[in-house]
């Protein structure tokens, strides 16, 4: 009786017409726009945190300013891995390259992360050409997939520890594929004249 008195009195202390405000709704993972356009990921820094690398580069010689690579994987994403090892349709995986400080503040010697220098994001979506796409943000609007002719592609079909991602580089990860046996045959190849075909991975 008193529990059904208390519902009545809150439903006579709301207004006529206001309409009880509903929870705010989450940040889709992933999302596209009427034309096609990939949304940005506003809340990527809130997604599971993969690996950050410093002056990483694919060619011999290297830059003479470094920078930091932070990588982001959605957490749908993330929880199917562990349990597969392999990336699930829908997976977005968020490069953050930001600029490089020495001697900032009271650090003498390492380098310490700066500003946002650009945003790439890698994206399995069995609706895209291959399956997987590449977005490249300068700001948060959305933006064109990279054609396919771009040498990203071809780099990471080349390379790719597993399906076309530098899980290699993941270092929270790479045992988990090596244990499901989900690692690619070039990656397992590339593993094997690196170590001169003496030592499996």
């Amino acid at each position: 009786m008193l529990r059904s008195l208390a519902v009545v009195l809150s439903a006579l202390l709301i207004p006529a017409g206001v309409a009880p405000k509903a929870a705010p709704a989450e940040h889709a993972e992933l999302s596209y726009t009427p034309d096609g356009k990939m949304n940005f990921p506003e809340n990527y820094r809130e997604w599971i945190y993969l690996t950050s690398g410093l002056g990483m580069s694919y060619s011999a010689s290297a830059g003479a300013h470094p920078m930091f690579d932070n990588v982001f994987v959605n957490p749908t994403a993330y929880k199917a891995f562990l349990a597969t090892g392999t990336w699930p349709d829908k997976t977005v995986l968020v490069l953050e390259v930001r600029n490089s400080e020495t001697r900032a503040s009271i650090d003498q010697h390492g380098h310490s992360q700066s500003e946002v220098m650009g945003v790439e994001v890698h994206v399995r979506d069995e609706k895209l050409p291959g399956k997987w796409g590449f977005f490249e943000f300068d700001n948060h609007a959305p933006t064109k997939i990279t054609p396919r002719s771009a040498d990203c592609y071809s780099c990471h079909e080349a390379h790719a520890a597993v399906d076309t991602t530098f899980v290699q580089f993941y270092p929270t990860l790479i045992g988990l594929a090596k244990q499901k046996k989900t690692l690619s045959p070039v990656y397992l190849k590339e593993m094997l004249g690196a170590a001169g075909g003496s030592r499996k991975p």
